[in-house]
């Protein structure tokens, strides 16, 4: 038992080889491993990942290119454009999809994800560019379609011919400019701009059918160095924003200048454009366009308009009666004008004499801006600018014929002192004329308020020069006289609306038409010719009213309006002057009122 104790308390636990019984007899133990065989451990099976749809909102734009074998994604293409980019997922991701959907030039959505870059914009203050610009802060995306079609307006706008975008130099600047602007071809820039007429006719077709207003017509014929006769059609109007606005809505081939075929040119035009509410047809004073004109006012007539309107229709052209006046008088001008055409004719005939009249100009500090011009002989106005730039080189021409002999070898009669004082004379005259040609050629500005008055200078300046003292002036004068007399001479043959629009003017109104008229016409007929412009202009109102369906108590105090402001208009001030007449007016008023003020002083 001892022996046992020891054993047992000697090991750490019951031996497993054998086993002790109740009676102390040691039997031997039973391996299990011998006896049992061992389990072998169960592998846990290994599940299959779940496959997860892509949620990156890439994938909308982006077709999946997926290895067959593996079935995983390994590129992703482009829907727009068809580019691919790798886009495997532990490898490269979803950056360069997401990056490219951005920049893509044919993704319609991308506009919406670009950022935009702030911009400083110029815009000018006056719209003829005058005055100094101003800066707006403003924000700027990059639109393929926008600066393509911006090329195409400063294509139309510039008259740049279609390969210009072909071009080494516009290469140069798009590359340095915008590098991600990708330039159309020549034959893509024809095919748009032709979209751009296309939508722009449709756009103004619309325009005329849905609007009211009235639309003024402009037109010209004319015969190419083709000998091909044209002709142009232009029309006038004002949009909703009451801004003058012009377009060409002919521009037509015609097989002759006389009356019927211009009639039906403008016939063919007009019914086009679905228009009927034609206000005036400018032209000049052709015999062929009265013709013209008495055989369109009755197809007018047949369209519906009102008889009342229709006399009011054919408007002769203010600028091109003004130039045959100024054409009659300068046939009268003396033999220094001709002088003068020489020299600058024979100066410009050579490249030699022209590159050492220009060092004559720079030794002796001559600082005129422009070079020297001819004039053409169906052009007064160049005539005027000939004399007007000659005259600024007069001391460069003298010192020409003093170290020059040639020069008054060739002409014979070089021009002398008095014939530059001649000219200088003239100049000054001509510029009056040149002057009101401009203001009454004015295209992008209502200038038909403006007209009765400029008649009224122009025939103060015509008086002038009758009465004048020297031989040329008065008889150029007197010439013109008689031409001005055949268009302007009476009222009867001049269209109305030329006294309505100074009437309806709020500087003017019926303030200086009776003096205007009897300064032109005389005491009697001026007054009675007066009389006459207000019971057309009340007429007209009456037609205006009728068409429009207004009540007869709003047309009977409208009139009644009129009748009443042309009464007060003999008894009313004289208020500021805005032309020759109406300063000698003013100037009379306030010796009136000097007159008067010294008779109550003298009494007081």
């Amino acid at each position: 038992m001892e022996s046992n104790q020891n054993i047992s308390g000697s090991g750490t636990g019951p031996l497993p080889s054998s086993t002790v019984d109740e009676q102390g007899v040691q039997t031997p133990g039973i391996e299990t491993s011998a006896q049992q065989p061992m389990a072998t451990p169960k592998v846990p099976a290994v599940k299959k990942r779940k496959e997860i749809e892509s949620r990156s909102i890439v994938w909308e734009h982006f077709e999946q290119i997926k290895d067959p074998e593996t079935n995983k994604v390994l590129k992703g293409k482009c829907l727009y454009c068809a580019k691919e980019y790798f886009c495997e997922t532990k490898k490269h991701g979803t950056s360069s999809l997401r990056n490219h959907m951005g920049n893509c030039l044919k993704n319609p959505h991308s506009k919406d994800i670009r950022q935009s870059l702030l911009t400083f914009n110029t815009l000018s203050t006056s719209e003829g560019g005058t005055e100094a610009p101003v800066g707006v802060l403003g924000t700027w995306v990059f639109n393929q379609d926008a600066i393509r079609r911006a090329l195409c307006e400063m294509i139309i706008i510039d008259e740049l011919p279609f390969r210009f975008v072909e071009g080494q130099g516009f290469k140069r600047f798009i590359l340095v400019a915008c590098p991600r602007f990708l330039i159309p071809s020549r034959w893509t820039i024809s095919r748009d701009i032709y979209q751009i007429f296309l939508d722009e006719r449709l756009n103004l077709k619309k325009l005329f059918r849905v609007g009211t207003q009235r639309v003024s017509l402009t037109t010209d014929t004319w015969t190419s160095v083709q000998r091909i006769n044209y002709m142009c059609i232009t029309a006038h109007f004002l949009d909703d924003q009451w801004k003058l606005q012009k377009k060409i809505i002919s521009f037509v081939p015609v097989s002759s200048h006389k009356g019927e075929y211009i009639a039906k040119a403008l016939e063919s035009c007009l019914l086009e454009w679905r228009i009927k509410n034609v206000f005036t047809v400018t032209v000049d004073n052709a015999s062929s366009n009265d013709t013209a004109m008495g055989f369109f006012k009755s197809k007018l007539l047949s369209w519906g308009s009102s008889s009342v309107k229709v006399q009011y229709m054919h408007m002769r052209c203010i600028a091109h009666i003004l130039n045959l006046v100024v054409q009659d008088g300068l046939k009268f001008a003396d033999e220094s004008v001709k002088r003068v055409r020489d020299a600058v004719r024979w100066v410009r005939n050579s490249p030699a004499r022209l590159t050492k009249f220009r060092e004559f100009a720079e030794l002796f500090g001559v600082e005129a801006k422009s070079a020297l011009h001819l004039d053409v002989p169906t052009r007064w106005n160049s005539t005027y600018i000939m004399l007007n730039t000659a005259i600024q080189y007069q001391v460069v021409f003298d010192a020409y014929e003093r170290n020059d002999p040639s020069y008054s070898a060739d002409l014979g009669s070089a021009p002398t002192f008095l014939d530059w004082c001649s000219v200088e004379s003239l100049v000054k005259l001509l510029k009056a004329f040149y002057d009101m040609t401009v203001r009454i050629s004015g295209s992008l500005y209502v200038t038909s308020n403006t007209f009765f008055s400029e008649i009224s200078d122009l025939s103060c300046m015509l008086e002038d020069m009758v009465n004048s003292e020297q031989g040329t002036e008065k008889a150029m004068g007197t010439q013109m006289r008689n031409k001005f007399d055949k268009y302007w001479g009476d009222p009867e043959k001049m269209n109305s609306i030329i006294f309505f629009a100074n009437i309806l003017d709020p500087r003017d109104k019926l303030e200086y038409m009776p003096h205007q008229f009897v300064q032109l016409y005389g005491e009697e007929k001026g007054k009675a010719y007066f009389t006459k412009v207000q019971s057309a202009m009340a007429a007209l109102y009456d037609d205006y009213a009728a068409t429009y369906s207004l009540s007869s108590t709003q047309t009977a105090s409208s009139t009644q309006a009129v009748q009443c402001e042309a009464n007060q208009a003999t008894t009313c001030t004289v208020g500021r002057p805005q032309s020759s007449l109406k300063s000698q007016l003013k100037k009379r008023d306030w010796k009136v009122v000097e007159a008067v003020s010294k008779l109550s002083c003298k009494y007081t």
